[in-house]
């Protein structure tokens, strides 16, 4: 691996290409804080494909993607004096240190959850005036209710044991089932979003991430209906002029690949 010297070197060099980026392409010297944010969305997106492939040299390539990202915009700061780079640094150095005093002070604590719960205290004694306030409002809904999760049970909010978890999951599964029978529109969706919002608690405490899961499963069912496409072109068939029974025999195929 690089040396700290060669990794200081590589960061100088990303500013100083930054800097001339800034200066002469006419591209870059029309960027905003605003007209980055949606291509600082798909790089982050990107990433997260990357990582769940388990691609280790395009992890890299996406990382410094967004490392570019992070210095073009502490650029633009610059530029108004509203921050650079080295504010951008400091910054998050500070907020480690405040928010690790079993590290950087003489705070004891036995496991994670202690660090956990001790990190969201140190946000409240800040100002915050709710845990939830770091929770981003685009969050994209299944993400958000995990990040809502993981916020309260920081602070004690929190089922004991994965069964209890279990059991809540199955009474809103009733209600759910209730609501079906009934053909009462509205409460269904209300009730399925509470079935979804207690799986995804359930996850949590079976150490799954229900983002990653869902995702490998997209992939999975995408992998299988791809193969299935392909097979029916193989035999000259349409899909949609296909029977399920059909469709069944080459989807068992897919699975067994």
């Amino acid at each position: 691996m690089n040396s700290r010297k060669d990794q200081l070197s590589a960061f100088d060099r990303l500013l100083t290409i930054m800097n001339e980026l800034r200066e002469q392409c006419p591209w870059d010297k029309k960027q905003t804080l605003q007209s980055l944010r949606h291509l600082t969305i798909e790089e982050t997106y990107e990433l997260g494909d990357a990582i769940l492939d388990n691609n280790l040299d395009e992890i890299k390539k996406e990382l410094g993607d967004l490392l570019l990202h992070i210095v073009f915009y502490s650029k633009i700061g610059s530029e108004t004096n509203a921050f650079d780079i080295a504010d951008v640094a400091n910054e998050i150095c500070d907020k480690l240190i405040h928010r690790h005093p079993h590290i950087y002070g003489d705070v004891n604590v036995s496991n994670e959850d202690d660090v956990k719960r001790n990190w969201e205290n140190l946000k409240l004694k800040e100002g915050k005036k709710s845990v939830l306030e770091g929770v981003p409002k685009s969050l994209p809904a299944l993400v958000k209710a995990s990040r809502i999760q993981d916020k309260v049970a920081g602070v004690g909010f929190d089922w004991e044991e994965p069964h209890q978890v279990f059991e809540k999951l199955q009474e809103e599964l009733a209600e759910l089932q209730y609501e079906i029978d009934v053909n009462n529109t509205k409460n269904i969706e209300l009730e399925f979003g509470d079935v979804l919002f207690s799986m995804i608690n359930y996850a949590r405490f079976l150490k799954v991430n229900p983002e990653d899961a869902l995702e490998r499963t997209n992939k999975k069912f995408m992998k299988r209906f791809q193969y299935l496409e392909a097979k029916a072109k193989e035999n000259n068939k349409s899909l949609k002029d296909m029977t399920l029974a059909e469709m069944n025999i080459f989807w068992e195929e897919a699975k067994r690949i």
